[in-house]
């Protein structure tokens, strides 16, 4: 008896978007192959509650997938190094490039539908605005500003460059450009984490919240701007996207509306029911020349094909993960928290 091909096989699966995604698509009863490194101790935490058909170490991804290919239906591709100041090129290379672009051959030849992350970090200092033109001449415009960047923008000129000279593509593929994620599973990221983790324990410990000045005369203190997007909002997307018949392109994923640092801060001021006390520091000396002052993701493209999802507000994303997931992960006592070091987010 044949397999069904209805496998969707999730690397990231235990990281911070793709521990969500393997959550969301568990819930609607989806057959599921978990892939990930599994180095992080929360891993196992994060997907807990995700029915798995299996689970695979990242070493043999594709082993395992030339072993299943009757089965499996879908590749949704979150894993990589996702830290924006790794300076480790070899390693970026392996596991951002050789590892995404042998996943993509492997669709392609065998026209499974593949969905991965690319960033809005590609975009670069923003100078030629955060519009998804994912056209050869389009996407040759950027400059990205870091390794990390520059990874997954080789990876985007790749496909795009096998699409336009008709080198092969599965009949439903998106890569996506993520711009400020933030939500539960991301205590393990360390100074990568959302600034809203980063905030939360600082404000239990009844200290301010301490944001970067602004070193930009164009933009007051906190006033730097980001699209800000709820994980949850990523994971419809991508459910969306599977859902849908035939696709194919780079979307921007954002709110498409950007919001201060201010405005974030205060959103979990609010939400933890305290009186906003904003303290203002330093820019770091590293970050000058290389800060991103405004983002915001155009998602007409995205809503156009109706493959948008009502995205949460602000206040509204901020709420859900403060009440619902971080005053369980930290506890509601407030002393319990008091030695959290005051340190201002990375922004």
């Amino acid at each position: 008896m044949t397999p069904a091909r209805d496998v969707i096989f999730i690397t990231g699966a235990g990281g911070f978007i793709g521990s969500n995604i393997a959550t969301a698509l568990s819930l609607e009863g989806r057959p599921l192959a978990l892939c990930d490194t599994f180095e992080h101790p929360a891993a196992w935490e994060y997907v807990s509650q995700v029915l798995a058909r299996d689970i695979v170490p990242a070493g043999e991804a594709m082993a395992w997938l030339a072993d299943h290919e009757r089965e499996v239906a879908a590749i949704v591709h979150m894993g990589a190094i996702t830290d924006t100041t790794e300076t480790d090129l070899v390693a970026l290379v392996k596991n951002n490039v050789r590892f995404s672009l042998d996943l993509w051959d492997y669709a392609a030849r065998r026209d499974c539908t593949f969905i991965y992350a690319s960033s809005a970090a590609t975009y670069g200092d923003g100078s030629q605005g955060f519009r998804d033109d994912d056209s050869g001449e389009g996407l040759a415009r950027l400059a990205p500003l870091n390794g990390y960047a520059w990874t997954k923008h080789v990876v985007d000129r790749r496909i795009i460059d096998d699409v336009e000279h008709g080198m092969g593509a599965p009949t439903r593929w998106a890569g996506l450009k993520f711009f400020n994620v933030y939500g539960p599973n991301e205590r393990h990221k360390g100074a990568m984490r959302s600034v809203v983790h980063q905030l939360y324990p600082q404000l239990l410990a009844g200290h301010p919240a301490r944001l970067f000045k602004s070193d930009n005369p164009k933009y007051p203190d906190g006033g730097q701007l980001r699209d800000f997007v709820y994980v949850k909002d990523c994971c419809a997307v991508i459910q969306n996207l599977l859902a849908t018949p035939t696709c194919g392109g780079i979307f921007n994923v954002g709110s498409g509306v950007a919001r201060s640092f201010a405005d974030l801060a205060t959103a979990v001021f609010v939400a933890m029911g305290l009186e906003p006390n904003i303290e203002y520091v330093e820019m770091p000396a590293r970050l000058h020349g290389r800060y991103q002052y405004f983002t915001q993701a155009d998602m007409s493209k995205l809503v156009s094909l109706g493959l948008a999802p009502a995205f949460h507000t602000l206040e509204a994303g901020v709420a859900d993960y403060v009440q619902g997931y971080l005053a369980k992960e930290f506890g509601k006592c407030r002393h319990d928290h008091a030695a959290v070091p005051r340190v201002a987010p990375s922004g």
